[in-house]
């Protein structure tokens, strides 16, 4: 049997980097031209072309195995067209979430593109499938090879992100696609010359083809393109990171205004601005500032200009600085001394070098200290306290109200985050957090309930007396005090708020008669909120709510999810007049995936082994294989459920869903190739139930990070940049290697007593994957991480009941 040369090893590690850094890719294309990184989407779509391949070659391998040079190459240069092509393709269907809940046809619209970009996956499926079965003696260093390739991209991909625009990683993925061609045909080929002709043709079309045709298609309703249409206004600047794509906008005829929860009776405004965008949305802006405070007078008409109205304050921590608007709205009331933090350097960057000039220097100067990092990762590696802590609208507004970060995990709004920022307040200092108003309440209700939750845990009796609230027209702001409110505070928030009217929604003693004022309502939502959420009926209030306003932990981090199924028969005979924005687009977006998975994966995978079981080998009379489907199914959902819940827990220590996703793919991908290698030794083992071990091990080591994952967080946030991602990869190396070994064991047995069922076990397993990935999700927002990993561990369960034997 021949053995495969390096270029041919180097050319599957090509193909497997280039497919595991286009799922990376398409997250961070995803988060510009729509709302969310659909990570569970893009995980369940490479699946599925895997699966589809691996029918499609147990079907046909016989066929293409004399084929096997052609079949290999053309399959690398259909990989290296499609990822393009098939994201360009898709860009062309108009698909848009937030209409999913009123045009039935954006589901249509939502499975075409599932199926298009599945398509490289298919292909790049191909090649290894294809390799392994060429040189079915050496397998171990085609799977290596696979599987070094896989980390090697998925990590590869966010270094190219710091140097290229996502859309120009496209093309160099088509390239790489093009360079593994040309390592197998330096040596496959009795014409090599044609195939190199042809893919060096391919090659110099992509590089020298105009770049407009990789533009990016972003959707007509996020921010940024809403205000494009506004006469005058430019994109003057963009520039690119894995944490964010920044665009720059500028408007030379209609003066940019931007100063969220300004209040009605304002008399200043702002100064000349520059909108900026972070993937199309989040605008912020940079402001014009001469050194003059007055200038600034504007901020301080704002609900979060509240707590500097309370007392004298003087150290203060900004946890979100952005382009600087927190910062300004703290010179303007003369604060001496400003930490700041920010996540995304590229942000710092332009306002501390390129805009210096423009925005006043703000980010120099002996008053301010900015530093570059997460809000709760800068806090537990510091021991300083403040006088007030500032939390201001760290989301966009018009996708919160539309309920497109429903799916999005955020730990700066969870119980364990809020006695942190407590922790770093000083005695009568405050915490102050502001949000956007919806109508109904929501997100207000459900951090009101979180805070209060959060102060109890910290052993708090009566959190109503540390507790003030206010509204505007716009935003909300909620200011919780380290001790009792004075009489004083309170006197000093009534006055804040007739000069500026602002309506008061709580504050130790207020009645309902001092509410709802100014900026009306049909009924004061808020405060009937806060009042029943302090009483003595608060889980009463919160589970007859409309929403879900549970409060938010570590554990279940979605702040943004509201939906309730018991609402949904109310609501939905409202979405014809106008009722739709009281449904969670998101998270409806998430049930609509795992339907259209669920069906791709019974019609291209299980459909069609069934059909074709009798060419596959098995009789159609055999019951002898009854518990394979189960053992292999479980696996699949099992594998995926661990993978996706660590994932989405590690962003808390990772700092940003690309960053989790990347490190813990590449680890567990990587970790579980080992464990599939060692694998062997077990499957040759005289044991019987030496199978046990590694499912064993998975629930113990699973149950153990699950449990104890604050301790093991609060750890890793007190350490190092480098030393963060070092301490996780160790972490996760075990359970990867351990999770690597059930399915190989399995395969093994099955090969040894009914080899026509591989297939089968393949297939199975396939349509468990491509589904787990989004109802991993699903369970995940509705019960919270240690429920599915404690599901995963009872699916492993049943997977060694149901061992074949």
């Amino acid at each position: 049997m021949m053995k495969p040369r390096l270029s041919m090893l180097a050319a599957v590690a090509i193909i497997s980097a280039s497919a595991l850094a286009y799922e990376v890719l398409l997250m961070r294309l995803f988060s510009i031209i729509q709302w969310h990184h659909f990570a569970y989407m893009m995980i369940s779509m490479a699946l599925l072309g895997y699966g589809v391949s691996g029918v499609f070659l147990a079907l046909n391998r016989d066929r293409l195995a004399p084929l096997f040079p052609v079949a290999i190459m053309t399959n690398m240069l259909l990989f290296s067209l499609s990822v393009p092509a098939c994201f360009l393709l898709a860009q062309q269907i108009p698909f848009n979430p937030a209409e999913i809940l009123w045009t039935p046809v954006q589901l249509l619209y939502l499975c075409g593109i599932y199926l298009i970009l599945a398509l490289p996956f298919f292909f790049a499926a191909n090649v290894v499938g294809l390799s392994l079965y060429q040189y079915k003696n050496q397998v171990s260093s085609i799977y290596a090879s696979d599987l070094f390739g896989a980390g090697l991209g998925s990590v590869g991909v966010i270094f190219l992100l710091f140097i290229l625009f996502p859309e120009q990683i496209l093309t160099v993925l088509t390239l790489s696609g093009i360079l593994a061609a040309l390592l197998v045909s330096s040596y496959t080929f009795r014409a090599s010359k044609h195939w190199t002709t042809v893919s060096l043709i391919i090659a110099l079309a992509v590089i020298f083809i105009p770049t407009e045709w990789m533009t990016l298609k972003v959707s007509p309703y996020k921010s940024l393109n809403q205000l494009l249409h506004v006469p005058g206004t430019k994109i003057i600047d963009r520039y690119s990171s894995p944490l964010g794509s920044i665009s720059i906008v500028k408007s030379e005829l209609t003066p940019l205004r931007h100063a969220p929860g300004l209040s009605l009776n304002a008399a200043t405004e702002p100064p000349e601005q520059l909108a900026v965008f972070t993937d199309a949305d989040n605008m912020s802006a940079i402001t014009r500032y001469d050194g003059n405070p007055e200038t600034l007078g504007y901020l301080d008409q704002t609900t979060s200009a509240l707590p500097y109205h309370l007392k004298q304050l003087t150290g203060i921590l900004i946890l979100g600085a952005g382009t600087g608007s927190d910062i300004l709205q703290a010179d303007y009331h003369a604060i001496k001394h400003i930490d700041a933090v920010e996540l995304n350097p590229l942000v710092i960057d332009l306002i501390q070098r390129k805009y210096a000039a423009f925005a006043g220097d703000i980010y120099f100067g002996a008053p301010i200290n900015i530093h570059i990092g997460e809000a709760r990762g800068y806090l537990a590696s510091s021991d300083k306290t403040y006088d007030l802590i500032n939390l201001s609208l760290l989301d966009a507004f018009g996708a919160s109200a539309a309920g497109l970060y429903s799916m999005a995990e955020n730990y700066l709004y969870t119980e364990q985050a809020i006695e942190e920022y407590l922790h770093h307040v000083s005695p009568d200092g405050y915490l102050s957090i502001t949000r956007w108003i919806k109508i109904p309440p929501r997100d207000e209700p459900k951090l009101l309930a979180t805070v209060i939750n959060a102060l109890k845990k910290t052993g708090v009796r009566e959190p109503g007396r540390q507790i003030i609230m206010i509204r505007g027209w716009q935003t909300s702001t909620l200011i919780v005090k380290n001790g009792a409110l004075s009489a004083d505070e309170i006197s000093r928030l009534k006055q804040f708020c007739d000069e500026r009217s602002f309506d008061p929604v709580y504050y130790p003693g207020i009645s309902e008669g001092e509410v709802n004022r100014f900026n009306i309502q049909q009924q004061p939502y808020l405060y009937q909120a806060a009042a029943a959420l302090l009483g003595d009926n608060s889980p009463a209030f919160i589970d007859a709510y409309k929403f879900n306003i549970e409060p938010a932990t570590d554990d279940k981090p979605y702040l943004f999810h509201f939906f309730k199924w018991r609402t949904l028969p109310e609501i939905l005979p409202l979405l014809r007049s106008g009722g739709s924005f009281l449904l969670e687009s998101g998270y409806l977006l998430l049930i609509a995936a795992l339907l259209q998975a669920i069906l791709a994966s019974l019609l291209l995978i299980a459909l069609p082994l069934w059909l074709c079981k009798a060419k596959l080998g098995i009789e159609a009379d055999s019951k002898n294989h009854l518990h394979m489907p189960v053992y292999f199914f479980c696996l699949g959902l099992a594998f995926l459920f661990i993978e996706i819940a660590f994932i989405q827990k590690f962003i808390l220590v990772l700092h940003h869903p690309l960053y989790a996703i990347a490190v813990m793919l590449s680890t567990f991908l990587l970790s579980a190739g080992a464990g599939s290698y060692f694998s062997t030794h077990l499957s040759h083992s005289p044991e019987k139930y030496a199978f046990m071990l590694p499912i064993a091990a998975i629930a113990l080591l699973s149950t153990g990070y699950s449990l104890g994952f604050e301790v093991i967080a609060g750890f890793l946030l007190k350490t190092g940049h480098l030393s963060r991602y070092l301490y996780s990869i160790i972490l996760i190396m075990p359970l990867g290697f351990c999770m690597g070994m059930p399915f190989p064991m399995a395969l093994a047995k099955i090969s040894q007593t009914t080899p026509a069922l591989i297939p089968w076990a393949w297939g199975i397993n396939g349509c468990a994957s491509v589904i787990s990935a989004i109802l991993a999700t699903l369970i995940a927002m509705q019960f919270g991480f240690t429920v599915l990993i404690f599901l995963a561990v009872a699916l492993y369960g049943v997977a060694a009941w149901c061992f074949p034997e």
